[in-house]
């Protein structure tokens, strides 16, 4: 029989490119999501049978137990950016993970990838960065192989970064941004799906790796970078940190008065990531460690940040006419 890979949130945005990638190598393939019936999209990712949503619960030893049963290795891509109800950071990142390692030890689990984030430190004055280190370290005591990635902000066609800031663009002339300079090694999701499944498939030393696309920059060049893809000019506004701070507590606030009717878009704690770099150290395994070649950011915005275009899809059309000459 097919072995069998678990993978934790793996409807999710990271989690949907390792089950594809994981189905394509024959495994069977168990996404284990709170919402089994929005995760109905990851079947055709193989044949009958092969890929299935599971409903599962991180926050409980029997659910997460219950989904682990007969698996060959485990990967676990739950994470979170804001809090919200009992989904706390510590409840989903650090204890979240820690159950899944103890639980894949105690089953015979013969392989853990853990995804997290650079960044991740325990000294942090971020509690997402914080939980982040505090989960990782959860799970090398509970599971001493395991091999943890660790990648920069992720693009693709489902991200929440460039697609975000792309459709506020559309909005008005200006595009604020918190934290301006700070840097960035934006990585595309199916080169870290690539790292995941080679995790999987052992074919990874245990321990961890931080993972980065070719190029690095700073926010705003990021912005830039963006708007010349959907072809609108807009001027890019730094808010600095001391105001972004009070938008944060205020918008918090008002998530809070309407009992989360309207989002915080931005949250004190993110304000507190963004202080920090988000690359690869100079001293950390990588992409040149698993012999990945990454993919740059130039090579695949523009198959999906087209729709944002002032044209949308007619945007190559209409300025190809533009060269036609009238006789």
């Amino acid at each position: 029989m097919a072995k069998l890979v678990t993978i934790y949130g793996g409807s999710g945005f990271v989690g949907r490119y390792i089950a594809r990638r994981m189905a394509k190598q024959g495994w069977r393939v168990r996404v284990a999501v709170r919402r089994p019936n929005d995760a109905i999209f990851v079947r055709p990712y193989g044949v009958v049978g092969q890929v299935e949503p599971v409903l599962c619960n991180i926050r409980d030893d029997a659910s997460v137990a219950a989904v682990m049963q007969g698996a060959d290795a485990v990967v676990n891509c739950v994470g979170i950016l804001a809090e919200s109800g009992k989904n706390s950071f510590e409840a989903v990142q650090s204890e979240g993970a820690a159950r899944v390692a103890r639980l894949a030890a105690e089953n015979g689990v013969e392989q853990l990838v853990q995804i997290s984030a650079i960044g991740a430190d325990a000294e942090s004055a971020s509690e997402y960065a914080q939980t982040k280190a505090v989960g990782e370290k959860a799970v090398l005591d509970h599971f001493p192989g395991a091999v943890i990635l660790r990648p920069s902000i992720i693009f693709g066609p489902e991200d929440e970064f460039f697609n975000r800031f792309a459709a506020m663009a559309r909005l008005g002339p200006l595009l604020p941004v918190v934290g301006a300079k700070t840097r960035f090694q934006p990585v595309y999701v199916d080169d870290v799906a690539r790292a995941a499944v080679m995790g999987v498939l052992g074919q990874a030393k245990p321990g961890i790796y931080e993972l980065g696309g070719p190029d690095v920059h700073t926010f705003r060049e990021l912005m830039v970078e963006m708007l010349g893809v959907i072809r609108r000019r807009r001027l890019v506004v730094n808010i600095p940190f001391w105001a972004a701070g009070i938008l944060a507590r205020l918008m918090e606030l008002g998530q809070t008065l309407t009992l989360g009717l309207v989002s915080a878009q931005i949250t004190r704690d993110q304000v507190a990531n963004l202080r920090r770099d988000n690359v690869v150290a100079p001293d950390a395994k990588g992409f040149t460690d698993l012999g990945i070649s990454p993919v740059s950011m130039e090579a695949v915005l523009p198959d999906y940040l087209w729709r944002f275009r002032p044209s949308g899809q007619y945007s190559e059309i209409k300025e190809s006419a533009k060269n036609l000459r009238t006789r």
